[in-house]
């Protein structure tokens, strides 16, 4: 039998995602399945490429729903997880027992842990770190930006190699080294502390950079990272630099996207009062009510200023 895992790209919770639904289908529907992976990332319009579900069995792992008669397993914890109102409707009337969604989860990652264990009593104790870091880093659960940015232990060097990897057959080594090795283990081998060096070099270099290009005015720190070729960011830089923030809202722009990041400082004086999966929904994007993203074509790049500009009007506090 061969399974296809489409998991959420360059994301510590897709990985450990994937890694966690691979034990769990090994241990308890078919120990000798072939298993095959595929990162789907966010994009203007429709995510999926229905080629792509090529498996005898096809599962979708923290990424929007697809109503594809061929999708069998899915698990999500995103507000934004349809696309459309048809894609909720066709969940709503799924009979298969296989599909999954928690909002309130913090990660993907301990929702199909917690599911996996109460549905099919699956519990694997090897996995419990991997679980509390995606848990950690997805749900944004540190205890400080310090810990984020400086980033000292295994789990988020790991992740900061994740989110930069465009290797997608690097990735899939790392998922499978996952369901076999410790997060210390990994790391300290010699692939990932080839990839580790330049990536630690470059983070310093992009908080360098944000240092200087930050802007904070009325509880919105902002930021625009559009010629510099630089797509992703650790989101914790902001607030290790501007604590009193409430919001960040960035922009950034990759081969194939423009990209406009919203995220809420989860150490914030002045608590969040704004939904801000609900304000990207309005242009297309999606996330959670603390963090999400608007993702245009790469060349709707004064589009993105606008909405950029039109979003940090309506969550910015009067005073």
């Amino acid at each position: 039998m061969k399974l296809r895992i489409l998991y959420h790209g360059n994301c510590f919770d897709g990985v450990s995602s994937a890694a966690i639904f691979t034990k769990f289908f090994h241990a308890k529907i078919d120990p000798n399945a072939e298993v095959a992976y595929t990162p789907t990332m966010h994009r203007a319009g429709n995510a999926f490429d229905r080629d792509q579900f090529d498996g005898d069995e096809n599962a979708i792992v923290d990424f929007k729903y697809c109503p594809d008669e061929r999708l069998t397993w899915w698990f999500d914890h995103h507000q934004s997880a349809f696309l459309t109102k048809e894609d909720e409707q066709h969940f709503l009337a799924d009979t298969s027992g296989q599909k999954f969604l928690d909002t309130t989860s913090k990660s993907c990652a301990e929702f199909i842990a917690r599911v996996t264990k109460e549905k099919y009593g699956f519990e694997d104790e090897s996995l419990a770190e991997l679980i509390e870091w995606a848990h950690i880093i997805d749900g944004a659960l540190y205890e400080s930006p310090a810990q984020c940015v400086e980033l000292r232990s295994s789990a988020l060097k790991l992740m900061q190699v994740i989110e930069g990897e465009k290797d997608v057959a690097f990735v899939e080594k790392i998922i499978r080294s996952l369901t076999a090795r410790t997060l210390d283990e990994i790391v300290e081998s010699n692939e990932i502390q080839e990839k580790l060096e330049p990536i630690l070099e470059r983070h310093w270099n992009t908080v360098k950079l944000i240092k200087e290009r930050a802007v904070y005015e009325r509880g919105v720190v902002r930021f625009d990272l559009t010629d510099t070729g630089i797509d992703g960011y650790n989101k914790f830089i902001p607030y290790y630099f501007y604590p009193e923030t409430t919001y960040t809202v960035s922009l950034t722009r990759s081969d194939f996207r423009t990209k406009i990041s919203v995220g809420s400082n989860p150490w914030a004086p002045r608590p969040r009062t704004h939904n801000i999966a609900e304000i990207c929904e309005r242009y297309g994007g999606g996330g959670h009510a603390v963090v999400g993203a608007v993702s245009l074509k790469r060349e709707d790049l004064e589009q993105g200023k606008k909405y950029m500009k039109e979003i940090i009007e309506e969550i910015r506090f009067e005073d």
